[in-house]
């Protein structure tokens, strides 16, 4: 846990990538899973299903700690932006309230990544005398 939190940046790009990478393959997955579905096993694995919120709990963290020691306020708000984006999507998915095209899935993980690597080089406290007022 101590590694998540001194790495929150290079977890939460990780995890927002396989999160991305995770909606693109379970079709294909489970087009794949199809085959043994015959014999008699589960087509949609419940590791698989439930992998989403494992990657949504590894990115809230990563994005709590990335967002407390952040340089700059934009980058605080853009990152918990688009954690909140990324997680009503894949609730809604989950619970099929609303239909929503699977792009903006991607399109909000991907910039969760993007904002985590831009955070990681440009954002990063030098020390504890970080403002809560920086911009």
């Amino acid at each position: 846990m101590r590694l998540l939190l001194e790495k929150s940046d290079t977890f939460g790009a990780i995890a927002s990538f396989l999160c991305m990478v995770h909606c693109i393959l379970t079709p294909f997955v489970i087009v794949a899973l199809q085959a043994y579905a015959v014999n008699g096993y589960e087509i949609n694995p419940f590791w698989w299903q439930n992998l989403d919120f494992i990657l949504l709990l590894i990115s809230l963290i990563s994005v709590a700690y990335s967002a407390k020691n952040s340089s700059k306020r934009f980058m605080k708000i853009a990152l918990w932006t688009c954690w909140a984006i990324l997680s009503i999507l894949i609730l809604n998915e989950k619970f099929h309230l609303l239909s929503f095209p699977e792009l903006g899935t991607y399109i909000s993980s991907l910039s969760l990544v993007g904002f985590h690597v831009y955070n990681l080089k440009y954002c990063q406290c030098a020390s504890c005398e970080c403002s809560p007022d920086n911009k």
